[in-house]
């Protein structure tokens, strides 16, 4: 082992089990001593109580996780170079995995803890790329990262003109840092450019992004791949598509084929973007685009019994955000799923997710077979899918694995 040149942490025997096992948090119980006092965001080792190095990474004592761990090799040096390699190891993942040529244009290049980016999330829509910084020790790198992902795509073919950072996000108190957005500048990029929405292209959908004022980084793109699953299901069927955002299940669907297609948001600006966005595409004469609460909407055809959808789509916002709130939340989720079954007839179709990595599959599972059984329908289940392969799963990291995405007949 080369010789340690940074303050270290000395923890407790679980959290040197839970380490050496592959998880990159060690939080603030876990510490029992540290040896110099590590400035916020700055590098720091982890050493086992006996001695055993464990890792090096991002110290912050304003924030519950304390370190945030980025190498378990000893010799790595963090400097230009390292974080290139891991630029371009994230990005070369997403050309291999993606499906075609335009998916690597509009996909997840960066993944937070599941690309050893700690608290970094970097979405590409076509020339954009949106970022989203939640961990102190990427802000104070972010002048080496960002131009490296700019200069690796370039030399890829695949040049971007801007990078919007959407860092208007509360949690960034936790690690003290303030909310912040703007464009970010680097050579390679568009000195000012003038651009509030992107264009991109999508299973062969064209969507305007306003990734300055969108929800997140302004499109959700790990539903990608599941969408093309719950077309498959719709053509020629008239299909309810609940908490539409910018229509993306919506329009999928009437691509497909679907006979008709209602898009229901309560957000009157996803609605007028859900209508532009199927204006662009051709697809609005066979759709209408409904601006109500998707609970209040849904109980509304279930007083009149109205049953004239027979594949409906849910897809809400995650319902939990935390450990505490996970019973509130998975009521919310009961309720919803009942009520969207109770309009299916027999034989109708079912896709329903969650996005919340708080509400583990078993337990959606369980909520969903109560909802089942409220509703008084079977549930044959015709797929269980995830996110898609550029927001990747590391096993060892819990977090990382979010999105439950189940298609079912109602029988």
């Amino acid at each position: 082992m080369s010789e340690r040149i940074y303050p270290f942490a000395t923890v407790d025997d679980r959290c040197e089990a839970r380490v050496r096992a592959g998880h990159v948090w060690v939080y603030e119980s876990d510490i029992k001593a540290l040896s110099g006092i590590p400035e916020n965001g700055a590098l720091c080792d982890v050493f086992s109580r006996r001695g055993r190095y464990l890792g090096t990474g991002f110290f912050n004592a304003a924030s519950k996780i304390r370190i945030r761990v980025l190498s378990t090799n000893a010799n790595d040096r963090f400097d230009g170079a390292f974080w290139e390699r891991r630029v371009r190891y994230a990005i070369e993942y997403r050309r291999a995995v993606m499906a075609s040529a335009a998916d690597f244009l509009c996909c997840r290049l960066i993944f937070g803890e599941a690309d050893q980016f700690p608290g970094l999330t970097v979405d590409r829509f076509g020339d954009v790329l949106v970022t989203e910084t939640l961990s102190l020790g990427i802000e104070l790198c972010k002048d080496i990262i960002f131009p490296a992902i700019v200069r690796v795509l370039a030399e890829m073919g695949t040049p971007v003109k801007a990078l919007y950072e959407r860092n208007n996000v509360s949690i960034r108190a936790l690690e003290g840092m303030e909310e912040t957005v703007g464009f970010y500048h680097c050579d390679g990029l568009e000195e000012h450019p003038s651009m509030t929405e992107a264009m991109i292209c999508e299973n062969g959908i064209t969507y305007h992004v306003d990734f300055m004022h969108g929800q997140k980084t302004g499109f959700f793109l790990d539903q990608k791949y599941n969408r093309l699953a719950a077309a498959r299901l719709a053509r020629g069927r008239t299909v309810l598509d609940c908490f539409t955002h910018t229509g993306s299940f919506a329009l999928n669907a009437a691509k497909a084929g679907a006979a008709h297609v209602d898009a229901v948001d309560i957000s009157a600006d996803a609605i007028a973007m859900t209508r532009r966005n199927a204006e662009e595409n051709g697809l609005a004469e066979r759709m209408d685009f409904i601006c109500a609460d998707v609970f209040a909407y849904l109980d509304e055809l279930n007083a009149k019994k109205q049953r004239k959808y027979d594949m409906i789509i849910l897809d809400p916002p995650a319902f939990t955000k935390s450990a505490g709130t996970v019973n509130n939340a998975y009521g919310g989720y009961r309720e919803i799923n009942r009520k969207a079954l109770q309009l299916l007839p027999r034989g109708g179709y079912f896709a329903t997710a969650s996005c919340s990595h708080f509400m583990p599959s078993e337990l959606f599972c369980r909520m969903l077979r109560e909802a089942a059984y409220d509703a008084r329908v079977t549930l044959r289940q015709i797929e269980a899918r995830q996110q898609a392969p550029d927001h990747p799963i590391l096993w060892t990291v819990p977090e990382t694995d979010y999105l439950k995405f189940y298609l079912f007949q109602v029988i």
